[in-house]
């Protein structure tokens, strides 16, 4: 599995039939229909075998049982039938109120995949190209430089843009932008110190953003960043509404996504919406962080200041199943169509040139290479087998910083969902990889 990010996790579980979470030894019974997807008669009829996915089930629930994470959802499913949906553990350790299956989850990154498909819906009402400059939708940026080295003493020594970047390497993190989630490059540093994150309005993220130099020239290399903030003022610009108005009509309410928007709005959603939590080596528990990436927590149950298409909505796995179910019927959904198959297919492409081969995807130690390149807004493994995983070839996926993750496999027909709320890392070996391991090996006959 290749979807990793400093700030995402990964994790999926399983029975929850005691208060420690221990998992019942009895092979998972089919699931209720959820999410208006309906339920597989059983495993088998859709190729999975009952015991083998036991171990996807008694994985996810020892990453509860020992104290990794507090709780988790999650979801596989396949030709569009439920296949195991699980909540485990607890939504809150401070009064040990079990997981619900339709708790609310900050989704972070996996923001970044439903704002791709927003774009995607501009695209096909042909508001944009793919090589169109940025500049023509953001003329802030006309004036951008681009970072040379930094000198001894501080100071920055900046060039001329070569060109401006393309719409192209906007939706794939090779325009140059920086994000601020580090302090390794003195563009990052640059994105904490104007707090582009903590703008007031998208606006005034772009204005900030127009202030900063590129991390290199476009299209050189790649950077996990801001271009997917930068996005979502696109999506604002090209259709005359705010972000989430445009989510909402062309997205949740077309696909069913009740639970999902930039905060839980209302008592009832506020009630649903899953604690966060940070491990602590001082005090060697789980604790409730009291700042992310330099800002204090935000407020999930008000609306933003900024309308984060790269990372500030929320949602309950059931909803996020019907925006992957949607991708992996090639943007079709219960008779509601968001986008063409071509559409989906262009998205699921790698776009990343092969003279940009990067070490690591800024999020861990992952490599973009032949094997494993990134679309519009979401990672993608072209060879499976030659990176070294079981998935089917041209899955899409990414995460959020809270440990959700997810995958939509096209060959196999497979999606996946998985929630927790743990931030930077659950402690031991990535969840998401284990998840998409403990699936395939028990997906044993594909051909059903």
């Amino acid at each position: 599995m290749t979807l990793r990010r400093a700030l995402a996790l990964s994790l999926a579980f399983s029975t929850l039939i005691a208060a420690t979470g221990a998992v019942a030894e009895d092979a998972p019974a089919a699931p209720a229909a959820i999410a208006g997807l309906p339920a597989a008669a059983s495993p088998e009829a859709v190729g999975f075998d009952s015991e083998r996915l036991l171990r996807l089930d008694r994985g996810m629930a020892d990453v509860v049982d020992t104290g990794r994470v507090a709780g988790m959802t999650f979801l596989l499913a396949r030709h569009g039938q439920v296949v195991d949906f699980k909540a485990i553990g607890k939504a809150r350790l401070s009064d040990a109120t079990p997981m619900p299956k339709d708790e609310i989850f900050r989704l972070y990154s996996m923001s970044k995949p439903i704002t791709g498909v927003a774009m995607m819906i501009l695209f096909e009402e042909g508001k944009w190209r793919l090589d169109d400059p940025v500049t023509r939708y953001v003329p802030e940026f006309k004036d951008l430089k681009v970072l040379v080295k930094q000198n001894p003493d501080g100071t920055l020594v900046t060039e001329p843009l070569k060109r401006p970047p393309t719409m192209r390497e906007l939706m794939s993190h090779t325009a140059g932008f920086g994000y601020g989630l580090r302090n390794d490059n003195p563009v990052d540093k640059l994105y904490r110190e104007k707090q582009v994150l903590g703008s007031k309005g998208l606006q005034q993220m772009i204005d900030r953003t127009a202030q900063i130099p590129l991390k290199f020239q476009p299209g050189t290399d790649w950077a996990y960043s801001s271009a997917v903030d930068i996005q979502g003022y696109i999506v604002e610009k090209l259709s005359g509404e705010s972000l989430g108005q445009f989510m909402d009509e062309h997205i949740f309410k077309p696909l069913g996504m009740k639970d999902t928007g930039f905060y839980a709005a209302g008592p009832e959603r506020a009630a649903r919406l899953a604690a966060l939590y940070v491990w602590s080596p001082s005090d060697h528990k789980l604790i409730e962080p009291k700042a992310l990436f330099g800002f204090p927590m935000p407020d999930y149950t008000q609306p933003p200041m900024m309308e984060s298409g790269g990372g500030g909505l929320v949602g309950t796995t059931a909803d996020y199943a019907r925006f992957c179910q949607m991708l992996a019927n090639k943007g079709e959904l219960d008779g509601v169509r968001i986008l063409s198959p071509a559409s989906v297919e262009l998205m699921d492409t790698n776009v990343i040139p092969k003279d940009v081969l990067v070490s690591n995807n800024g999020t861990s130690e992952a490599f973009f290479n032949d094997a494993v390149g990134f679309g519009l807004d979401f990672e993608v493994v072209r060879d499976p087998r030659r990176a070294g995983s079981l998935e089917g070839k041209n899955t899409m996926s990414w995460g959020g910083a809270a440990g959700t993750w997810f995958w939509v496999d096209p060959t196999n027909d497979v999606i996946f969902v998985g929630m927790i709320q743990r931030l930077g890392g659950t402690g031991g070996d990535d969840l998401g990889t284990m998840a998409r391991t403990l699936t395939y090996q028990a997906l044993t006959h594909p051909e059903k």
